[in-house]
């Protein structure tokens, strides 16, 4: 049973907007502490873009602070990653990831993460 699913991917022109949405099984909403996007290009490792945990903090990358939001729906059980003026360097193959760390760990210790969605494409053209 797939647990994460990421949707939203498209292709878009710099300055635009996206809106990734990460459907959680009841399961995994349960036991997860922590809700995280990542994304990965082909030359780069997969990097943290944002996460929220059940104390209601988040973290986000430098890079995107002040652009991206990362929020959830807990009655419908969906992660949500807005994306405002996007660049050329947003785009990767984003990824929904769970776990039961605090967002304050989440990046550093990502391996430890529990759960991983199939990815969704995000390609932004200048």
């Amino acid at each position: 049973q797939v647990q994460l699913v990421e949707s939203g991917g498209d292709s878009v022109q710099a300055g635009g907007s996206l809106r990734l949405s990460c459907s959680v099984s009841e399961d995994t909403w349960k036991k997860s502490f922590s809700l995280s996007w990542f994304r990965q290009t082909p030359e780069n490792e997969r990097e943290g873009v944002a996460t929220i945990d059940g104390d209601g903090a988040w973290v986000y990358a430098d890079s995107v602070k002040g652009r991206f939001t990362i929020s959830k729906d807990k009655d419908k059980k969906i992660l949500y990653l807005q994306m405002n003026s996007l660049k050329p360097e947003d785009s990767g193959m984003y990824y929904c990831a769970a776990g039961r760390m605090s967002a304050f760990r989440v990046f550093q210790f990502r391996d430890r993460l529990d759960e991983w969605g199939q990815g969704t494409l995000v390609t932004v053209s200048s």
